[in-house]
């Protein structure tokens, strides 16, 4: 079992030493991993009202690869993770030597959670494409794997034409893991067949097919089921409907997650109305103290 805690972001603000703080309090306290969450570019909602998004204008998001540059200097083995990189909004080799950048100052400290996105207004300011995002997805995995892994890569494909190349410095890991976010039948598939790990939201009584789906996907690919890791999310709110529940409901929907083999458990202190670091530290911790009490 492995316990980690999001960066509470929009909580903090913009606020380098509470980042610091938070991040450096986190691994005194035996986290193993930080999350930090992830968006280019915020709307209005009421100059879009059928823009799908929770956040406004005024909710601070961290740029991740910059943020872990920041976060390897102040920590020593506290782990990092992106929950979740809209990654195909991005250019694949861009993302690989920025991630490759962070592993190696780190010490190989550095897991890619990342995801198609549902906001298309930020692929329409990055200039890529909102259709096929999928598909451009898997490719750009493929091409950032060949990057890690080699020391000079070449690749020919539907996307990406990469001459022969490398990164330098390149990452410790090889390959720096990669996760998938996500519920769509689509994701369960993909994580079955290419991913290190799946991350989901909700219950999982409520995600029985795409287990299923996952588990085939992984099977028909040579695959061991035991290979892919779970991350499964808590917090005391829900950041689209603000409602409100207890650490006991949490640690209930904990326990249902360890019977379904979840690997990892992320704690979110967001949306409590909480901006001194050590409430948030304080709160995040009750988790992880019952978590291994389990």
């Amino acid at each position: 079992m492995k316990i980690g805690v999001m960066v509470p972001s929009q909580e903090l603000g913009n606020d380098p030493i509470a980042l610091r703080d938070f991040v450096q309090g986190a691994e005194e306290l035996g986290f193993d991993y930080l999350q930090i969450t992830d968006h280019v570019l915020q709307v209005e909602p009421s100059d879009d009202p059928e823009a799908f998004t929770p956040y406004t204008i005024k909710d601070a998001f961290q740029e991740p690869f910059v943020t872990f540059g920041y976060i390897a200097g102040c920590t020593k083995t506290i782990e990092m993770g992106t929950a979740i990189l809209i990654l195909p909004q991005r250019q694949a080799v861009l993302v690989a030597k920025q991630a490759a950048q962070a592993d190696f100052l780190s010490g190989g400290r550095l897991r890619l959670g990342i995801g198609v996105g549902w906001q298309q207004i930020e692929f329409d300011a990055l200039g890529m494409p909102w259709k096929g995002r999928g598909k451009l997805c898997e490719e750009q995995i493929e091409v950032m794997r060949g990057l890690w892994n080699n020391e000079l890569f070449e690749f020919d494909g539907k996307y990406h034409k990469v001459p022969k190349s490398g990164l330098n410095p390149n990452s410790v890991q090889k390959p720096i893991p990669i996760w998938f976010g996500g519920m769509a039948d689509a994701v369960a598939d993909r994580t079955g067949r290419i991913g290190d790990g799946w991350m989901p939201l909700g219950p999982p009584d409520m995600l029985g097919p795409q287990f299923d789906i996952m588990y085939a996907a992984a099977e028909k690919a040579g695959r061991k089921a035991s290979d892919i890791g779970i991350e499964a999310f808590f917090g005391l709110t829900n950041m689209m409907d603000a409602n409100r529940i207890t650490m006991d409901d949490a640690i209930a929907l904990a326990k249902k997650w360890q019977a379904r083999g979840a690997t990892n458990y992320t704690f979110t202190p967001l949306g409590l109305g909480i901006t001194d670091v050590q409430e948030h530290l304080k709160v995040s911790n009750d988790f992880k103290e019952r978590m291994q009490a389990l």
